[in-house]
């Protein structure tokens, strides 16, 4: 099954918490991962809808990779991200946290260390992690698909996951900062259905979303000159 993990604060310690993006990691049945944090305007909790186009610089950090997680001798886990996009470098080592679940059964403290970007210097941190249930989305069953798109020689790689009611794309094409591209999807029981929540980078560069996910089951997607291969589509 996969997974939603929504951020409700970070800290550095010992300063206190907060939240200045809004955050959301989605995960597949076999730990591949796309998890996007936006930064939110000074003194909001949460992204307006009409801030669906954004410049790149409210983009704090995009990434996509592979997760795993070990049981350690106490019951908490140590979870390692492996990152195969990053969009503040190119070749960015594997993060990893010590995950600690809260007692109300859908919340995880996470706790590490890590470079705060705001010093330099690397830091102890605290995050806490909500991971509600994800939603049917007008069937019977939960659906998670992800895709995957990769031109070693033109420099492009891209990752596609939806969980339930929520997808996420990020898509690296180039070494620089600016060479990222990012979108989250929601779907609402609406009568509307899927919708898109924001967009950061290169607005004329096309992505598979739409397509993947209203237009019905497929094994790939052409999108211009770029394949994105379906690597896992499962119903729980």
């Amino acid at each position: 099954m996969g997974s939603l993990s929504f951020r409700k604060f970070i800290r550095w310690l010992p300063d206190e918490a907060g939240e200045p993006t809004s955050t959301l990691v989605l995960t597949s049945p076999e730990k591949r991962f796309v998890d996007v944090r936006v930064l939110l305007p000074d003194g909001k909790d949460s992204l307006a809808d009409d801030e669906e186009i954004l410049p790149l610089s409210r983009l704090d950090w995009a990434m996509a990779g592979f997760s795993s997680s070990t049981v350690m001798s106490d019951g908490h886990s140590l979870s390692q991200w492996k990152h195969w996009i990053d969009s503040r470098a190119v070749d960015a080592p594997p993060d990893e946290g010590h995950m600690y679940a809260q007692p109300d059964g859908l919340s995880t403290l996470e706790k590490g260390h890590m470079t705060n970007p705001a010093t330099g210097k690397d830091t102890e941190y605290e995050e806490m992690w909500y991971d509600p249930p994800a939603k049917k989305t007008g069937g019977d069953k939960v659906v998670c698909v992800v895709l995957v798109m990769e031109d070693e020689k033109a420099g492009k790689k891209g990752m596609f996951v939806r969980v339930g009611e929520w997808a996420q794309v990020v898509v690296r094409d180039g070494d620089g900062e600016e060479d990222v591209v990012a979108e989250r999807w929601e779907w609402r029981d609406d009568g509307k259905g899927w919708r898109r929540i924001v967009r950061l980078g290169d607005g004329e560069r096309e992505l598979p979303c739409r397509e993947v996910l209203l237009d019905g089951k497929k094994s790939e997607y052409r999108v211009g000159d770029e394949v994105w291969k379906v690597v896992e589509d499962v119903e729980v």
